[in-house]
């Protein structure tokens, strides 16, 4: 494996594939409301918007790949605004985001002038050592760049595979996480012998 990209998380998938996309006009604290009242955030939703749900996917696939990454050491984009993340309760953040949307908005806007769009991704680099979570611009033609709701979607890079193998599938809301839960119920259920 030379490399795995990806955007491992629904909630911040359906944030960006909303809000940075050509043409559109909603503003991003109105897509964190709207992905809230869908049930794709956490109840905080600056626990997706920090980035360590996506850090924490990206060390276990390092770890799988054989690369020694740890959570402590990767580096994180967090992408709640400095000035938010002490307040105290997910009422306060959402009522205080909408005093952010401008710095969203030129975040954007520099990327669509440049031909990209806004993606929040994780990456394991263990050749060049460059793993990462952050907020990245793709161009309009990147496979990231097309993603529709709340997908998620990965890029394997390999020595097989120089032109990346992509795998692209649901990723959040209330039907696809009873699905991952009851999938690693039966999976426990059947190395314990359970029936």
């Amino acid at each position: 494996i030379v490399k795995v990209e990806g955007i491992f998380s629904g909630t911040l998938s359906y944030l960006f594939n909303n809000f940075s996309i050509p043409g559109a006009t909603q503003k991003f604290s109105d897509c964190v409301s709207v992905a809230k009242a869908s049930g794709y955030t956490e109840p905080d939703p600056r626990d997706d918007l920090n980035g360590m749900d996506v850090a924490r996917k990206v060390t276990i696939l390092g770890r799988v790949a054989g690369h020694e990454l740890s959570i402590d050491t990767l580096p994180v984009e967090n992408i709640v605004p400095e000035q938010l993340r002490s307040v105290t309760t997910a009422e306060e953040f959402m009522s205080r985001l909408p005093e952010f949307d401008e710095h969203f908005k030129q975040l954007n806007e520099e990327a669509l002038a440049s031909g990209s769009v806004l993606r929040y991704v994780g990456m394991v680099d263990g050749v060049n050592n460059q793993s990462s979570v952050k907020l990245a611009r793709y161009p309009l033609d990147h496979p990231f760049a097309s993603l529709k709701g709340s997908d998620n979607i990965i890029a394997f890079t390999t020595e097989r595979f120089p032109n990346p193998l992509i795998v692209q599938g649901a990723g959040a809301g209330a039907a696809v996480t009873a699905f991952g839960i009851f999938a690693d119920l039966i999976k426990v259920c059947e190395r314990f012998g359970a029936n």
